[in-house]
């Protein structure tokens, strides 16, 4: 009987691959830790090669779970992180190694590009602001720089493309992230305009087909079926990219609500349904993106910050290496446990936080390499307390501020990550927003949103809607109202957030140039 799904989900630090039914429970989980390298110049890689062969260790850790796996398979389906270029040759081998999003190399690109007529005309097709985590930035780097990579390869992927090729031997990408970097939201094509607009016409050679892996599947590989153990011929779904499958399954889709979706995770990712092209707002500082979605008309208004949770494990692993130097043993994870104790103690907003944590700076709702976080109104009554606070209600201001880019905050919030768990950053967030807020207990969402792909491709569900109905609203939990005078006080230290971040670039900027000049 094929009862059984596979979603896989390569994200930045972990590749995961995850057992479902046809009707959404979860099975069995395997997972992998990626391995990245982090060089000087804001170079931030992954072999591609590995990258395979860790997906490969994570259905064969399936099939340890499930002894039956091959034959109860349905359908495998894949999704992964964002943005990025990995390169290949006409062979499929590897011309270098993978571009993660997290690459800043063309970040000075970036910034001269931005504001120009050529641009601001881009972003009216595309809906997403040139950031230099993006392929297209990329590319201009190395047309510039390294041109010979882009004269050897045929094919120009994102990470789930990649696993894509290697479980079917198919180039193709999808229509998320094949229009929001290349094309137009409004059809779902690529843009020759966008092309031109970005000096690179004479790359569109290397840019896949898109497939939509709700209405198409391919089978897996003779190739790929003897190294993982799975049966050829086994349908295979190209699902989104990652976010809009993580959004997906924690329930961001809604046919009727005003909803919303916030992924408290090592980055800070906040969407915006939008269900028809009418409902599509672009913002005047261009930024953000808006991406399609696996839903005839509908798309996600998305603005990301680039450190979210970074942000208090950075405070926290501070605390563990205070410790440590006294020979105490501590960790992370047990400073974390006392999160809402410590919020407890402190009090609101006496302390404002900028969360731009990341080495990157920021890009969402403003773009800024040179971004970086602080704390302002410290004095001596201040203790740990106060600072954990602070970084929470900065990251959920830094929520606010996205979703106001998007053109407004959404009427309910679906809100998921590892931090969701947590009563005071809840109470945190519904009160700075204004929103009513609703966690989901689907623990791995991105999976399941792929895998969601797949059941309505295979036919078990008629539509999206069937599925979702199935799939998510059982594991929403019930709708958390915020505090109405806590979101006063949050609303006027809201104010003064925006302020400090519009008031902070130039200091920003020579930080940056004193960081860059060599020591005497």
């Amino acid at each position: 009987m094929k009862d059984v799904i596979i979603g896989i989900d390569a994200g930045t630090s972990v590749i995961k691959s995850v057992a479902f039914t046809l009707d959404g429970e979860q099975l069995a989980l395997s997972s992998v830790p990626n391995d990245i390298q982090t060089q000087t110049d804001g170079v931030v890689e992954q072999d591609l090669d590995t990258t395979w062969s860790n997906t490969l260790k994570t259905l064969q850790g399936l099939a340890e779970q499930l002894t039956d796996l091959p034959e109860r398979l349905a359908a495998i389906a894949v999704t992964g992180q964002g943005d990025g270029t990995w390169l290949i040759d006409k062979q499929g081998k590897a011309v270098c190694p993978g571009w993660l999003w997290l690459d800043a190399r063309a970040s000075e690109i970036v910034n001269e590009r931005r504001g120009t007529d050529a641009d601001r005309k881009r972003f009216q097709i595309t809906g997403t602001g040139l950031n230099a985590c993006q392929q297209s930035a990329q590319m201009l780097w190395m047309k510039r720089h390294a041109n010979h990579l882009l004269e050897k390869s045929e094919t120009a992927f994102h990470c789930k493309d990649w696993i894509y090729f290697k479980l079917t031997g198919q180039r193709f990408t999808d229509p998320s992230e094949g229009c929001f970097t290349f094309g137009d939201f409004r059809n779902r094509r690529y843009s020759d305009e966008v092309l031109e607009c970005l000096d690179l016409k004479d790359q569109k050679r290397l840019l896949p087909p898109m497939l939509d892996g709700v209405d198409e599947a391919k089978p897996l590989s003779a190739e790929a079926a003897s190294e993982s153990g799975l049966f050829q011929g086994t349908p295979t779904i190209l699902g989104y990219v990652d976010v809009i499958n993580t959004a997906l399954g924690a329930g961001l889709y809604d046919a009727v609500a005003n909803t919303g979706c916030t992924v408290v995770g090592s980055t800070g990712m906040h969407m915006r349904l939008a269900r028809t092209l009418d409902d599509v707002s672009l913002n005047a500082d261009g930024t953000g993106y808006v991406m399609v979605m696996p839903i005839p008309g509908v798309t996600a208004l998305m603005q990301s910050n680039m450190a979210s949770t970074l942000n208090i494990d950075w405070l926290m692993d501070l605390a563990v290496g205070l410790i440590g130097d006294y020979k105490t043993n501590i960790s992370r994870s047990d400073l974390i446990a006392r999160i809402d104790e410590w919020v407890e103690r402190a009090k609101p907003a006496t302390v404002l936080y900028q969360p731009y944590i990341s080495d990157a700076g920021e890009r969402g709702p403003f773009i800024n390499s040179d971004a970086r976080a602080g704390f302002i109104g410290l004095s001596t009554k201040h203790q740990f307390g106060d600072l954990v606070r602070s970084v929470i209600e900065g990251l959920a201001f830094a929520a606010r501020d996205c979703y106001q880019a998007t053109g407004s905050v959404p009427g309910e919030v679906r809100l998921t990550g590892g931090a969701a768990r947590s009563n005071a950053i809840r109470t945190i967030f519904g009160s700075v927003l204004g929103t009513k807020l609703r966690t989901t207990s689907r623990a791995e969402a991105g999976a399941a949103g792929a895998a969601m792909m797949a059941a309505v491709n295979i036919g078990h569900f008629d539509s999206m809607d069937d599925c979702v109905r199935q799939w998510v609203n059982p594991l929403l939990g019930p709708a958390e109202s915020f505090d109405a005078s806590l979101h006063a006080h949050y609303s006027s230290a809201f104010a003064h957030y925006v302020e400090a971040r519009k008031l902070l670039p130039p200091v920003w900027h020579a930080q940056a140039h004193a960081r860059k000049e060599p020591e005497s």
